[in-house]
């Protein structure tokens, strides 16, 4: 499965099976995760057979069940913390699609105090994506037309749909879809619209669009 057929496949999980997550596939996960890392400046953690975060009234109120494996998506508190969340949570999310499992972003239906996650000095625990193999693959959610979600002048270009047409898949909070995505030649301009996490949202939808837009003959707008 390459990652545009993750994408496609890729739904919101909530319940899952009593199927350990081991061997080869934590020494896989753990690699992607050590990556991005990395590469982004995150704290991201892999947290298994921990029941504790999940439990409790947010839990059933967020109608999650059975969840005893997730990520801690944790990083330093700065200006670009809820964009990297969204891109490289993203990229994890994904890589566990390709691993035969399921996810879910998770903002508020667990229990922050319980996690096993360690947050060190001037980082904060923003959200967690559940995981784990589970009962059903999800169904896929509405999404806006490419009209709603971006804005160009004359055609097309068929990258720019195509990357779009990836956005259009992005998973958002209550499925708001509250981003844009503005073309000027060859130049994308990706803009968060206002509320929650919706800076998170859009550096999901970003790592989408480089998935369906590809790397070549484009680039994203530089930030003075």
């Amino acid at each position: 499965m390459d990652l545009l057929e993750a994408i496609k496949t890729r739904h919101s999980v909530r319940s899952y099976t009593d199927k350990k997550i081991e061997g080869e596939i934590v020494d896989q996960l753990r690699k992607t995760i050590n990556e991005c890392n990395s590469d982004s400046g995150l704290n991201i953690q892999l947290c298994l057979d921990e029941p504790k975060a999940f439990s409790g009234f947010m839990t059933r109120y967020g109608k999650f069940n059975n969840v005893k494996n997730y990520i801690a998506l944790v990083g330093k508190k700065d200006t670009q913390l809820e964009e990297k969340t969204g891109y490289y949570g993203e990229m994890i999310a994904l890589k566990v699609q390709q691993l035969g499992m399921n996810t879910c972003w998770v903002a508020m239906s667990y229990n922050k105090k319980k996690s096993a996650a360690k947050i060190n000095a001037g980082e904060i625990l923003l959200m967690v994506l559940s995981l784990g193999y589970g009962e059903t693959g999800g169904v896929p959610h509405k999404s806006k037309p490419i009209e709603k979600l971006a804005s160009f002048n004359g055609d097309m270009p068929d990258w720019f749909k195509k990357g779009m047409e990836a956005v259009q898949l992005a998973p958002t909070a209550m499925n708001q879809q509250k981003l844009r995505f503005e073309l000027h030649g060859n130049t994308v301009r990706a803009i968060a619209g206002s509320g929650f996490y919706t800076k998170v949202d859009l550096g999901i939808a970003k790592y989408h669009f480089e998935i369906g837009a590809g790397k070549n003959g484009w680039e994203w707008e530089k930030k003075v």
